[in-house]
């Protein structure tokens, strides 16, 4: 196997050392992993002091950007307008959202090469542009790609897909970004963060049993919520930390974007040395090796984590139990002995349609086996699986490898179907036959969100999110409510039998193997290769600036939406099959805000035009305002856009007029594309004053004159009765990012710069 960028690995572990030493002169005491990460990839020389965490913006200089293909068509079309020659940085694209699930591996993939032919032509051109590398439609899931070949202990990434953070697994700071964040450092400029607040989570003993990796997630999204990390790294340390798996421990932290963390990661260990030598970088391994001090935290952090991190939290892995999350949200975590009750007390659809292995959060090799152990069992024990079972590998190096040890022959023995190297049903790219009745049913999953409508677009749709092997024995059983840990099942002959627990194989005995990865090398130079998107085509779009803000407060604002309740970026700009707008600006604009529901009359995609005074979907009425030359604020509730990176989410209200988003909070990414975006960025300095806003409501932003960094604005809501509410909201914009509002957005200041 090829070892990707050597050279630059070793140039950051040459540094390394020093500048953590020169940190920790600085902070005066011992530091975190995260601590030494951060430090030694700032972008310019050590402050005069300490960072302060949640509050100082700091610039980074990441050592690489990852993107996925729904994601990285924006991105590269944004970097066009940068006017560079080459990315600064090592960089890549992804082929893997694109790919529906319809019959199996093969007709899938054949059916994407075909319908999406014009955009991997694009993808792939670009690419070759500009030195991007290119992991063709088929070569796996981006972020076991990217475990597989690109992540590095002690490095720094970040990729246009909320589950970036799976590199954490090996122990790099990996976070997920929009698309313009990743246009920046491709373009060779800083990259800026708010100095990220610390969690610790202690692990102590070890996993027995039915318990795994993607259970000590489920556990810490259970304790910690959908935003219970915001503005956090959480950092993984103990004895039982350095006993998971390389790729357990990227389980954990990829789903970390479930508790809204910036990242999480785990300290270098013979875990993760083992597995970088597997997969072809044991010379990535000896490095590291060598500076092991500086890719772990210090030994007084880990003896007395509550001096050093802003929240610790200690799990014993040997008192672990099976967690099943959901429905319709990753944090509603139930123990396995406790879900049955919990299926028959809430009236859940107790039987079992479905049951779906894989994703970017579990499709390792060592999860096939340990799913392929409970089918074996199940086939030698004469039972089949009641629920569909369907099976999704994470990359061709995982899917050739497990064929040619017998795995996915096991899972055949059972009824189960492989799928692509995608992301597939996890992203919406399912064409589940019978979805659209819109029935109630429940499925079960090793994918790591399970929002409403967000796998089928069915609403009725009960997803719970579990490990492979737990999903494996439900799909057996067809029933939410049987415990495989301690409850027998009727094989064909009548007999009674039990699922023994799973046994897997943290590495292939005979080594990884693949044929043909699916990696495309940029050319050489990229000076006479052509970039072209057709004016007529409905799937790509070039883009055109923003235009720049006009210099006085923003007044007469229609309402065009007060969001109830959860608003992720499903909701805001779904995914699905709009997935194949999302290099055309225009055409994906149209699902804007039509899955938030609206507070007036608790429907969807159904608002009030104030100008003719009737109903109608949210892009038609925001394309009406648009249209008279009016701008229009949303208003939303609490952790507001979480869920998935995509910066569509930001750029839709903006191409459509949007000029301001107003919510009781923001998660993380998202408040950063619209920031980005040139958009504004606002919170309720009283969050009850959510309720004042009004269906038919006015608003003025006052204060914009003097926009400055932590002064609050005032928003008036001139309500149709006559009566008004002057409403006090708070923004976290620094200087640099108030810049980015003036100028119409951050990419118009980088092309400025650039026509200089």
């Amino acid at each position: 196997m090829k070892v990707f960028d050597l050279d630059m690995i070793k140039a950051v572990y040459a540094k390394m050392p020093e500048r953590v030493e020169a940190a920790k002169k600085l902070l005066g005491r011992p530091m975190t992993l995260a601590e030494k990460i951060l430090y030694s990839h700032l972008w310019d020389n050590l402050p005069a002091k300490a960072f302060d965490r949640s509050k100082d913006y700091v610039d980074f200089a990441p050592d690489r950007v990852a993107m996925q293909d729904a994601t990285a068509q924006m991105a590269l079309l944004q970097f066009m307008q940068a006017q560079k020659d080459k990315v600064a940085v090592p960089s890549t694209v992804h082929c893997d959202h694109l790919i529906q699930a319809k019959i199996g591996a093969t007709e899938d993939l054949k059916t994407a090469n075909e319908s999406n032919k014009e955009v991997y032509d694009f993808l792939s051109s670009v690419s070759n542009k500009y030195g991007l590398g290119f992991w063709k439609p088929g070569a796996g899931i981006i972020h076991q790609v990217v475990l597989e070949n690109y992540s590095f202990p002690g490095g720094m990434m970040i990729g246009t897909d909320s589950h970036t953070p799976n590199a954490g697994g090996l122990g790099m700071i990996a976070i997920g970004v929009g698309g313009a964040d990743a246009c920046d450092v491709m373009a060779g400029l800083p990259w800026e963060l708010k100095m990220p607040k610390l969690i610790g989570i202690k692990l102590t003993g070890s996993l027995k049993g039915w318990a795994s990796a993607k259970d000590v997630i489920l556990e810490v999204a259970g304790r910690l919520t959908v935003k219970g990390g915001t503005g956090a790294i959480v950092e993984y340390f103990g004895t039982g930390a350095d006993k998971l798996s390389a790729t357990g421990k990227g389980t954990i932290c990829n789903m970390g974007a479930e508790i809204g963390a910036t990242t999480s990661v785990f300290g270098f260990d013979k875990k993760i040395a083992k597995y970088l030598t597997a997969t072809g970088r044991r010379n990535v391994a000896i490095a590291a090796g060598r500076i092991k001090e500086y890719l772990r935290p210090d030994q007084e952090c880990i003896d007395n984590p509550s001096a050093y991190y802003d929240e610790v939290i200690e799990i014993n892995l040997s008192k672990l139990e099976p967690r099943i999350n959901g429905p319709f949200t990753p944090d509603l975590a139930w123990p396995l002995s406790k879900f049955a009750a919990a299926v028959k007390k809430n009236n859940w659809p107790a039987k079992l349609d479905v049951g779906l292995i894989g994703s970017c959060t579990n499709s390792s090799y060592e999860d096939m086996t340990r799913a392929a152990s409970i089918a074996n069992q199940a086939a030698e024990k004469h039972i089949k699986a009641k629920a569909e079972y369907t099976i999704t590998p994470g990359s061709e190096l995982v899917r050739f490898t497990a064929e040619r040890d017998g795995l996915l022959a096991t899972f055949g023995k059972i009824g189960g179907v492989v799928l692509a190297n995608a992301c597939g049903p996890c992203i919406g790219q399912w064409a589940r036959h019978g979805a659209e009745k819109g029935e109630r049913n429940s499925i079960i999953t090793s994918f790591n969100r399970n929002f409403a409508k967000r796998a089928d677009g069915n609403p009725n749709t009960h997803a719970f999110v579990a490990s492979p092997e737990i999903v494996t024995a439900f799909a057996i059983a067809g029933d939410l409510t049987f415990n495989p840990a301690k409850d027998t099942l009727t094989n064909e002959k009548g007999e009674q039998v039990r699922l023994d627990p799973p046994l897997g194989i943290e590495l292939p005995p005979m080594g990884f193997d693949v044929l043909d990865a699916g990696y495309q090398k940029p050319a050489r130079s990229g000076k006479n290769v052509k970039v072209k998107v057709s004016p007529k085509s409905d799937r790509l779009q070039l883009l055109d600036p923003f235009a720049k803000w006009e210099g006085t407060d923003l007044k007469g604002l229609k309402l065009l939406i007060k969001a109830k309740g959860k608003c992720t970026t499903d909701h805001i700009s779904m995914a699905g099959p709009w997935l194949k707008y999302r290099g055309h600006l225009d055409n994906i604009s149209n699902n804007l805000l039509i899955g938030a529901v609206n507070f007036a009359n608790d429907s969807t995609n159904k608002v009030k035009n104030q100008l003719t005074g009737e109903y109608g979907e949210v892009p038609a009425v925001q394309r009406a305002y648009k249209a008279a030359g009016v701008g229009s604020i949303v208003v939303g509730d609490e952790n507001y856009g979480e869920g998935s990176s995509r910066e569509h989410a930001a750029m839709e209200p903006r191409h459509l007029g949007v000029r301001a988003i107003l919510v009781k909070s923001f998660a993380r990414i998202h408040e950063t594309n619209l920031k980005k975006q040139g958009m504004l960025a606002l919170t309720f300095a009283n969050p009850a004053d959510y309720d004042k806003i009004k269906e038919d409501d006015s608003l003025d932003i006052v204060g914009l004159t003097s926009f400055a960094p932590g002064k609050s604005l005032t928003v008036v809501a001139n309500h149709s009765d006559g009566t008004k509410d002057e409403i006090v909201v708070n923004h976290t914009y620094n200087d640099a990012q108030i810049g980015w509002f003036k100028a119409g957005a951050a990419l118009n200041i980088i092309a400025m710069e650039a026509g200089k």
